[in-house]
């Protein structure tokens, strides 16, 4: 039996990686990207610039063409001229192009100073429109729309939503302080939800995106918060004796599971968003932790030594009986669930190497996402089809995102220090 410590597995990890793990940081930053891998089978796109798209604080044909390059599963090719969606298209050039489908756009300054932005995706093969969007956005949303341009045709070509317009959040250090920041799932429009000289671990999105639950130490001693992103305004909801960490919302967004430590060894506690209404889930002998709700609400999957080391396992998610889920290696931890409820991704450590491992929930088939040593906090896309990550090279944490089957992957990091816990949020209404 491994000896059991006062706090969870997720405090103690976490602990370790943000207080010895983090260099100085001496200026906020944009994260900047890095792309190792394509998907197989891409589909080739040609992206023109979008009419007067100069007049508009962002390039709206740039930001599309990044975030479909990024996703892996688009070859880009560049028209070199700009082509409005009002100008008549020869299909067969681009078909002898080799562009399977053709964007095409514009953007006009308004009289009340918004823009005017509109595209359409044509499908050169079979000479038709697939899709067309105009929208009317304030400058600072100019980029959203672009996003939301390139959500449209990943949905069109893949039949799978987009995530581009989602948003993550991650921990940086800067010197002593620890900011908990929010950003556009590409790593631009940066802002800073809190910032502390304690450390900051475990966020985690609220369904509807507009709270954050996470572990502060400003007290000393980790509490769990609840913060909304636009008020600023937060509540405590668990400030107990002993060590209150991991929090996870609810399908619903009305409770949290968390881990508490108040009676003895960690155990699993249910909450209302509010902090109101506490319940305990688990009552073992062992260290529960960790704890993820399934997509559908009705189960809780969670990390336990009961075995002897950590596992994963999952039971109701009004208590009860648990059955384990991880067989392979020994030592498996930070369960996360995939929104079809089809996939486990957690981090494994085998051969001294934590390491992201993904589990196919019907057939029990184990697929190694990570080539890196040191991973942690695993979070997917909304769409199901990525998996945010933090990890380690040269003493720097970055984030990393590697698409369900492994093929595609690309780096976000910043030039001046480490970047941890991140967790991608949902979509937006």
């Amino acid at each position: 039996m491994i000896k059991k410590p006062s706090v969870s597995f997720d405090y103690f990890l976490r602990f370790l990686a943000l207080l010895g793990l983090f260099a100085a940081v001496t200026a906020q930053a944009q994260l900047r990207i890095e792309i190792s891998g394509v998907g197989a089978n891409q589909i080739p796109i040609a992206i023109a610039a979008f009419a007067d798209e100069g007049v508009a604080p962002q390039q709206a044909s740039a930001i599309i063409k990044a975030d479909l390059a990024r996703s892996g599963y688009f070859k880009i090719i560049d028209t070199g001229v700009a082509i409005s969606e009002t100008t008549p298209v020869k299909f067969a050039d681009w078909k002898s192009r080799g562009a399977n489908a053709l964007v095409v756009g514009s953007v006009q300054r308004l009289a009340d100073g918004r823009f005017d932005v509109r595209y359409k995706l044509l499908d050169t093969l079979a000479g038709s429109q697939l899709s067309g969007l105009a929208m009317a956005v304030q400058p600072q949303f100019t980029r959203l729309a672009a996003h939301k341009i390139a959500d449209d045709i990943y949905e069109k070509l893949l039949g799978v939503r987009g995530a581009f317009s989602t948003r993550v959040a991650y921990v940086t250090k800067a010197g002593s302080e620890y900011r908990l920041e929010v950003a556009d799932a590409d790593g631009e429009g940066v802002h800073v939800a809190l910032r502390s000289n304690e450390p900051i671990i475990s966020p985690a999105w609220s369904p509807d995106g507009t709270r954050v639950a996470y572990v502060s130490f400003e007290k000393k001693k980790p509490v769990v918060y609840v913060q909304d992103l636009v008020s600023r305004e937060r509540t405590a909801v668990a400030n107990f004796k002993g060590s209150n960490s991991a929090p996870a919302w609810s399908p619903d967004g009305s409770k949290l599971a968390i881990a508490l430590a108040r009676d003895g060894l960690t155990q699993v506690y249910l909450v209302n968003a509010d902090g109101s209404g506490l319940r305990r889930l688990t009552n073992t002998n062992g260290i529960d932790t960790e704890p993820q709700f399934s997509a559908d609400g009705q189960s809780i999957y969670f990390t336990s030594d009961r075995s002897g080391g950590p596992q994963i396992y999952r039971m109701s998610a009004n208590g009860g009986d648990a059955q384990r889920v991880t067989f392979q290696g020994s030592y498996n931890i930070s369960p996360r669930i995939s929104p079809d409820g089809r996939t486990l991704a957690y981090i494994s450590r085998r051969d001294g190497r934590f390491q992201l491992y993904s589990l196919d929930l019907a057939n029990s088939q184990e697929l190694r996402l990570s080539e890196s040593a040191r991973d942690e906090s695993p979070s997917f896309s909304p769409n199901g089809k990525y998996i945010m990550y933090a990890t380690e090279t040269g003493r720097r944490g970055s984030l990393e995102v590697v698409s369900v089957d492994g093929r595609t992957r690309y780096r976000l990091s910043t030039q001046a220090g480490d970047i941890r816990e991140p967790t991608w949020g949902p979509f937006m209404k």
